[in-house]
């Protein structure tokens, strides 16, 4: 592969890695205008963004086996162009029950990209660099927070906030271009693999009876979940408590996604004298730290606006030590399965984030302590998992190195 093949490879898997990120945070400094346009509270257009989590962790269960037997273009084709029509849909919504409906739709057919993506990361890179890809991945997907909430603000301050949701289809569409010129095929169909429910369903229990994929899927998912915390309560708390308009509230959020644009970078080099499981340990460890200090620091009131931005910022500078990791090891023993694999992980990190986000929305009482307590949690949470299962998946790879495990 030539670095241009490469770089236009990163790419193409980097836009589609987008899709999600920018549904997610494009529309969140609309929601005070989506609450009062459809004469509804902000509360309950948080589940049009819980709707969309729903509809991500279930929709990507769907795409492993479609991926496995058809390859990967042909079930992503098909995933964006749904995508590309509920959220012309959300454009012309009239309620918030219309819009939660749209959206979980909209997230039925944009996990495509996240599976697809993560699958072919498997297919077109050996085990070696699929740590380092899923890093340059990550950085991409960070970066699209520092843009979307910001130009979804002033998107919606000039034109409303239905236009947000025709940006995101057009932007969409010009990535289904992208795909279909330049990206390659990836694992090819495989006509072997069954479509039947028992065989889709025994399909999943092999991938779950892997100890690797198990303990890693759970570290990093419930890890990974903590900024849908964030995403899921910033709104309230910028812009209802400290009262920042839509425009001050996505440069806010912009510059909190700087800490998770410089952690990827960091990885990279962590990971010439690394392993990537000491990496998770560390950057676990960080976020635990950071976070009880976050916690302690909003129910004692030690922070205004500019020393909770402060701690966010310290708290999710961890959050790219342990995503590219854990799935990159979660995803390594798996080659036939791969499709099935990515659907399980993805589907099992968006449910959680689901969760998370309705977490936040349930405990609400006017402070950011929910948001702050909830992603402190995830972190806590992953980090016991991982001392917890380190052993048996080490286990694992030491029978795939001695020949008595082998990959699936």
């Amino acid at each position: 592969m030539t670095r241009k093949q490469y770089f236009i490879i990163i790419l193409i898997l980097g836009s589609l890695s987008t899709i999600s990120p920018f549904s997610i945070d494009m529309y969140l400094p609309g929601f005070p205008a989506i609450a009062e346009d459809l004469n509804t509270t902000i509360s309950k257009v948080q589940l049009s963004l819980t709707a969309y989590l729903i509809g991500i962790s279930v929709g990507q269960l769907l795409y492993g086996p479609l991926l496995d037997r058809f390859g990967r273009k042909y079930p992503l084709y098909a995933g964006l162009g749904v995508y590309i029509a509920a959220s012309i849909g959300c454009a012309f919504a009239n309620s918030a029950d219309t819009l939660i409906l749209m959206r979980f739709l909209q997230a039925i057919g944009g996990c495509a990209g996240m599976v697809a993506g993560q699958a072919l990361v498997r297919d077109l890179f050996p085990i070696s660099e699929t740590a380092k890809v899923f890093s340059w991945l990550i950085l991409v997907i960070a970066v699209s927070p520092m843009i979307a909430p910001t130009v979804g603000g002033y998107v919606t301050a000039a034109f409303g906030w239905h236009s947000v949701f025709i940006v995101l289809a057009v932007i969409t569409f010009l990535i289904l271009v992208g795909i279909f010129f330049a990206l390659p095929e990836g694992k090819q169909p495989d006509p072997t693999m069954s479509l039947r429910p028992k065989a889709v369903l025994g399909n999943f229990f092999t991938v779950l009876r892997n100890p690797q994929f198990l303990v890693y899927t759970l570290v990093g998912g419930i890890a990974s979940a903590a900024p849908f915390g964030y995403i899921s309560g910033s709104p309230d708390v910028f812009m209802n408590i400290y009262k920042v308009s839509e425009q001050e509230y996505g440069w806010i959020f912009a510059i909190l996604s700087v800490a998770m644009i410089g952690s990827p970078q960091f990885n990279h080099l962590l990971l010439r004298k690394l392993k990537s499981e000491q990496i998770i340990k560390m950057g676990l460890v960080y976020q635990t730290v950071i976070g009880a200090l976050m916690v302690l620091g909003v129910y004692a009131g030690w922070y205004d606006k500019l020393g909770l931005i402060i701690v966010l910022f310290l708290f999710l500078l961890g959050q790219g030590l342990t995503a590219p990791n854990a799935s990159a090891l979660s995803l390594a023993p798996f080659s036939k399965f791969a499709g099935s694999a990515s659907a399980l992980g993805g589907s099992f990190r968006m449910g959680i984030g689901a969760l998370v986000s309705g977490a936040v929305s349930l405990l609400h009482n006017g402070t950011a302590l929910p948001m702050v307590g909830v992603m402190t949690t995830c972190t806590v949470v992953g980090i016991l998992i991982y001392f917890l299962g380190q052993g048996s998946a080490a286990s694992y790879r030491n029978a795939v190195l001695a020949g008595t495990a082998q990959e699936l």
